[in-house]
C-alpha cells in the first residue's frame, strides 16, 4: 500500500488496525512484489530483509552505525548512539537498526498517533544469545529502551515487525 495512505490515515485519525483491515479486504495491489524473505543467511541479509519490512509497514527505520574513526588531527571522533566513550561503550551498545514506529493511542491523547522508538539488534539466522561481553551491552541497551517505553530486541529473522 502506497506509504501516503499512513500520511493521511495520520491526518484523519484513522487507526493503522483499520488500514490493515482495509488492506486486507482489498488485498494490497499497489506495490512491487515482496522479496523472498527466507533467503536470509546472514547478519547482512537479516538488517537488510527488516529494512524491506519496514517499509512496506509504514515504519521508519534507520542504520545505526557505531564506532570510531580518526579526524585529519588524529583525534579520535567517536559516531552511533550512546557511544560517548570506549567505557561507555564496553557495558551498552545500541542497536544496528533505530526507528519509529507509529502506534495510536487512546485516552489521554485520544486518536493521536505518536512515534514509538525501537531499536532492533541484528544477529545471523543462527545465532542464540550466550552471554558474551557485546551481548551483555547489547542486551543492556534493549532493557534500557523497554524501561522508558520503546521497543527493542534481538533479531535473527525477518517478520517480527
Amino acid at each position: 500500500m502506497n506509504p501516503s495512505i499512513y500520511a493521511w490515515a495520520v491526518k484523519h485519525h484513522v487507526s493503522l488496525d483499520a488500514i490493515a483491515e482495509l488492506k486486507a479486504m482489498w488485498g494490497d495491489q499497489g506495490g512491487p512484489p515482496t522479496p523472498d524473505r527466507t533467503t536470509a543467511t546472514t547478519e547482512a541479509g537479516v538488517q537488510t530483509r527488516l529494512l524491506l519490512e519496514a517499509a512496506e509497514k509504514g515504519k521508519k527505520l534507520w542504520r545505526n552505525n557505531v564506532g570510531a574513526l580518526l579526524d585529519k588531527d588524529g583525534r579520535p571522533v567517536r559516531f552511533g548512539l550512546g557511544n560517548d566513550s570506549k567505557a561507555r561503550n564496553a557495558v551498552i551498545k545500541s542497536g544496528d537498526l533505530i526507528g519509529i514506529d507509529p502506534v495510536l493511542i487512546t485516552l489521554a491523547h485520544v486518536g493521536r498517533t505518536i512515534g514509538q522508538f525501537v531499536s532492533y539488534e541484528c544477529k545471523r539466522p543462527d545465532w542464540t544469545y550466550s552471554g558474551t561481553p557485546r551481548e551483555v551491552a547489547q542486551l543492556a541497551w534493549i532493557q534500557l529502551v523497554l524501561s522508558y517505553g520503546g521497543r527493542a530486541m534481538f533479531v535473527n529473522a525477518p517478520g517480527v515487525l
